[in-house]
């Protein structure tokens, strides 16, 4: 008797739990449709078969600003867009400009039957992997489509309600091509306020260094547009918890009429598109073909490249001057390093700036317990940095787990001894606060990290950075005859010293 009475017990508890499974399924399925009423319809939005818009924006250069916490370079943006819905097509017109390109600059970007072309002056060319990824998640996920795209999805979830801009939101969870999504509507209007993403960018020498990256899209500045459809005229954009982007549309058109041509692409571009091998910035080559490493001093190589780095040979072992671009990246001038001198270990690497692409290749000397050298300031980035999950293309320390060894440096530190010995300086500076310069006393040489590259002209580039690195080599009373850094080849310094005189001449008086 027992025996049944547990069996029926546990029957009946199983049974609660599929039929409490499928009620949480029901409700999810009812909010979605219920945001869709609020939207206009499921009609009325499966009817949007094309769309354009003109609008304006801009964006935050979080990755290589002078404050990793902000305030952030700026580049502004307007863009003029039209979908085709139907066919998943798109044609994107956008110009830009920011402080150091004051000029609007255009790009035309095509995106149609699976391929992706830039339009940049009169040339075409293809366009990039990720181009064509980003509009696929365009169609599946602009406020015209999000809703049936959760009402689809069948791994739909209802979650705990939140509080969200100080009002209650419902909340669905679900995923899109593999990768999680959360979705947060209003609980009086309806209306999505925000969506979530968590996806990674292999491709990308920017944001996808970080692995996991949760983009967050809030929408906001709601209308009443033709066909009873309300559609968000703001978008804020969010990347790992940090501003990224806003913009704002200031004409929209739904089911606009377009010529047959509009998005055709030509066929040599796309067939060029189809064939180029997928980008992955942990594949990219150590240096550059045209360009050979360069022997500054014995046992000082300079390898140039995107972002460059320096093998600096010591007494008791290699230092390596610059982790950039990827952990695959390092992976390669480690290997590099050992093979230029064999039998000798590597002792430190050494990251002069907090820039991302300047230390994204970090995380694979710490997953090999190599020391890394860093300025103080540069603390906090580092280690989020290190920290942050790579789950979805997991390199080395996502797989041998470590805590880095990490000395960070506040004030003159010498490191090494012989005739490569080093010196580190923070350079404390306006635009270089976040960077630290290396002094070979014996060779008279300086490594001024980010702050003297040239022009295309042999000009160089922002002259109040040149200042600051002359001002910290006066301050520390260096004696320096050559100078070179991640973007600038071995220099005369007296080249330097000119360019700020010449930067900073009397201002002339006019009568």
């Amino acid at each position: 008797m027992k025996k049944k009475l547990l069996m029926l017990a546990l029957a009946t508890v199983t049974g609660l739990a599929h039929a409490q499974k499928q009620k949480t399924t029901s409700t999810a399925q009812q909010v979605v449709q219920q945001a869709i009423a609020a939207m206009g319809g499921e009609a009325a939005l499966k009817s949007i078969s094309s769309l354009s818009y003109h609008g304006i924006g801009h964006r935050y250069w979080t990755e290589q600003s002078e404050r990793p916490e902000g305030p952030w370079i700026v580049s502004y943006v307007q863009v003029d867009e039209l979908r085709d819905v139907a066919q998943s097509r798109l044609l994107r017109k956008t110009q830009s400009k920011f402080t150091q390109s004051p000029e609007w600059s255009p790009v035309t970007l095509k995106i149609s039957e699976g391929a992706a072309a830039q339009e940049v002056g009169a040339r075409v060319v293809p366009g990039r992997s990720n181009q064509l990824r980003e509009a696929e998640e365009t169609f599946a996920l602009a406020p015209e489509r999000l809703l049936l795209t959760a009402l689809q999805a069948k791994d739909l979830k209802l979650e705990k309600q939140l509080i969200y801009q100080n009002v209650p939101h419902q909340v669905l969870s679900f995923t899109w091509n593999g990768n999680p999504l959360r979705l947060l509507l209003n609980a009086h209007t309806h209306l999505p306020t925000a969506l979530d993403l968590t996806d990674s960018y292999p491709d990308d020498l920017f944001i996808g260094r970080w692995g996991d990256v949760t983009t967050r899209t809030i929408y906001s500045y709601w209308t009443l547009e033709a066909g009873g459809i309300r559609y968000p005229r703001q978008r804020t954009v969010e990347r790992n918890q940090q501003p990224y982007e806003e913009f704002t549309i200031l004409d929209l058109k739904l089911n606009p009429a377009a010529p047959a041509d509009t998005f055709a692409i030509p066929e040599a571009t796309r067939q060029a598109f189809l064939i180029q091998p997928a980008r992955n910035i942990d594949s990219l080559p150590l240096g550059l073909p045209n360009k050979p490493a360069d022997t500054l001093a014995v046992g000082v190589v300079k390898i140039p490249g995107m972002w460059d780095v320096a093998i600096v040979q010591q007494p008791d072992g290699l230092l390596i001057l610059e982790a950039p671009i990827s952990a695959g990246y390092s992976s390669k001038v480690i290997a590099e390093a050992n093979r230029r001198f064999p039998n000798q270990k590597i002792k430190g690497v050494i990251t002069t700036s907090d820039a991302w692409p300047h230390f994204a290749g970090i995380r694979e000397y710490a997953a090999l317990g190599i020391p890394i050298i860093a300025l103080d300031l540069n603390k906090p980035i580092l280690e989020r940095y290190l920290k942050a999950p790579h789950t979805q293309h997991p390199d080395l320390l996502q797989t041998k787990r470590r805590k880095a060894d990490i000395t960070l440096v506040s004030g003159k530190t010498v490191i090494g001894t012989g005739p490569n010995r080093l010196e580190l300086y923070p350079v404390r500076g306006e635009g270089g606060e976040r960077m630290m310069m290396a002094y070979f006393p014996e060779h008279q040489l300086l490594y001024g990290s980010d702050l003297a590259q040239r022009m295309p002209d042999k000009s160089f580039f922002m002259p109040q950075y040149v200042s600051e690195l002359t001002q910290a080599v006066q301050r520390e009373h260096l004696k320096v005859k050559k100078v070179f850094a991640m973007h600038l080849e071995e220099t005369d310094w007296a080249e330097l010293e000119a360019a700020v005189q010449k930067a900073a001449q009397p201002l002339s008086l006019k009568k």
